[in-house]
């Protein structure tokens, strides 16, 4: 988009807050960079320039603006419509894999050589892994040294810095202030939070419209007791992290969602976050979703109804496709109860619990080594969990931000015991892919019946031609419909 120079600058004329994080406006007279809809006075053309990411903006020697600060916009939406290589290495970065296996470990993730990745994301985010990955720290910071009354210290190695002095020198080129006066300038609207007990209160930015208590509706319904609970609107889960264990609590707030994190381990907040957004598709253009498929006269009044409708993602891709195989053919309460009679049994414990989430869900090697009892579910579906969980331990399935959605599916599907509806659920929820599509789900059927429409596969598949390429938004839309019609049955 940035290559659009008129179109970005009408956007930046109109303030328009729909084009938060796909792209930046850079103010060479200024040398700050802002959000599109940064309420300051409109720069001159001939002082502008437009980047693609707010680290692009950042290698480039421009300082974040402090009013509209736009190194906490909401993600580019380009990249969840992307399964490119470019897509993957932007999300596994987000995930913080520069952090924890450095440039090297992306690249052998991606395989890709150092050089390759570096031409390929200079080429599609206008800078390299380090620069992505630099900015991501310095936004964790900001978070940390506004919102928390840690020591600087520790705050730096928290947020990823390998040392004191890179913290600094980081913060005061991103934001031109040091990190001890940006907790000043902070402490001018009120007190630092100290979350005294270890929990930290973040606000997730989102763009709208956003059908947030559909969304919230769809994971509680799902909740597995003792790692998931939803109650009075709020939705909790545990995570399993890189360096320890935690609790979030998510709330939808009017503009934004208030996320409430317990973590064992400050260095897997960045993570925690990531993965929270993906949960909830927070970086989604649902303008665009919504736009296409309205023109569809059988969606177009569910449309209507929930405009901003979202495709819940996951937090762990493993216990997602485990949780995908115990859900074939039977009922969500009873998938639900299988799943919490594992987490009963061969779920981590929580050093941290908090009321109604005690656990973690198992692990492969958990699941692997378990007592065949354990399962309360048929042998055969047993026998694929326990094939699942062994590839992913062995690392033949790599189930996360940066799986390729096609050697995803191909390699689910050839495990016995898989078929093409879990493959699709999963590259669906846990790789965010946007066209995915189960045309044999139940609840797609019976929404469609109800609806008046044919609910056999090869119908429903031809009929899903024109929802392309966001079929994964309208099967949310079906599966609320259908929810609503249980409901009132």
């Amino acid at each position: 988009m940035v290559e659009d120079f008129e179109r970005c600058y009408r956007a930046v004329q109109s303030k328009d807050a729909r084009f938060d994080g796909w792209f930046f406006t850079c103010v060479t007279s200024t040398g700050i960079y802002c959000r599109p809809s940064c309420p300051a006075m409109t720069p001159r053309q001939a002082n502008v320039r437009f980047s693609p990411t707010a680290a692009a903006a950042q290698h480039a020697g421009f300082r974040a603006c402090m009013r509209c600060r736009p190194d906490a916009s909401p993600g580019s939406p380009a990249w969840n419509g992307r399964a490119d290589a470019a897509a993957r290495a932007v999300h596994l970065i987000a995930d913080g894999v520069v952090d924890r296996d450095g440039v090297a470990g992306l690249a052998s993730r991606l395989g890709y050589s150092q050089r390759q990745l570096q031409r390929l994301l200079v080429a599609e985010v206008g800078t390299g892994p380090l620069a992505l990955a630099r900015a991501q720290r310095a936004q964790t910071a900001r978070l940390l040294i506004e919102t928390t009354d840690l020591r600087l210290a520790d705050v730096a190695f928290a947020a990823g810095f390998a040392s004191v002095r890179q913290f600094n020198e980081t913060v005061q080129a991103v934001f031109a202030v040091t990190p001890s006066a940006l907790r000043r300038r902070a402490g001018r609207a009120g007190p630092p939070v100290s979350g005294g007990s270890g929990t930290l209160s973040l606000r997730l930015a989102r763009r709208e419209p956003f059908a947030g208590d559909a969304l919230l509706a769809f994971l509680g319904q799902r909740a597995v007791p003792g790692i998931e609970s939803f109650a009075e609107g709020v939705y909790r889960r545990s995570l399993r992290l890189n360096h320890g264990d935690g609790v979030v609590a998510l709330t939808i707030d009017q503009s934004f969602v208030q996320a409430a994190l317990r973590l064992d381990d400050l260095r897997d907040l960045t993570t925690a976050v990531s993965r929270c957004r993906r949960l909830l598709d927070l970086d989604a253009d649902p303008v665009a979703i919504d736009e296409v498929l309205a023109h569809d006269p059988l969606l177009a009044p569910l449309v209507r109804a929930t405009p901003g409708q979202r495709v819940a993602g996951a937090v762990d891709g493993p216990e997602l496709a485990v949780r995908a195989i115990i859900g074939q053919q039977v009922s969500v309460a009873g998938a639900r109860t299988v799943a919490a009679g594992l987490v009963a049994a061969i779920g981590g414990v929580l050093a941290n619990p908090v009321p109604g989430v005690t656990r973690t869900f198992p692990t492969p090697a958990a699941l692997v080594d378990s007592d065949p009892t354990v399962f309360s579910m048929p042998n055969a579906r047993r026998d694929a969990v326990v094939r699942l969980a062994r590839a992913l331990g062995e690392g033949a399935l790599v189930i996360d931000a940066g799986a390729d959605p096609v050697e995803l599916r191909a390699g689910l599907v050839a495990l016995r015991g898989i078929g093409p509806w879990t493959a699709d659920y999963i590259a669906m929820r846990a790789l965010g892919d946007p066209d995915a599509f189960m045309p044999t789900d139940l609840g797609i059927r019976r929404a469609l019946g109800r609806l008046g429409r044919p609910d056999d596969a090869a119908s429903i598949t031809a009929l899903a031609e024109r929802w392309r390429p966001w079929r994964a938004y309208a099967v949310a839309h079906l599966w609320n419909t259908h929810r609503k019609m249980e409901n009132a049955a």
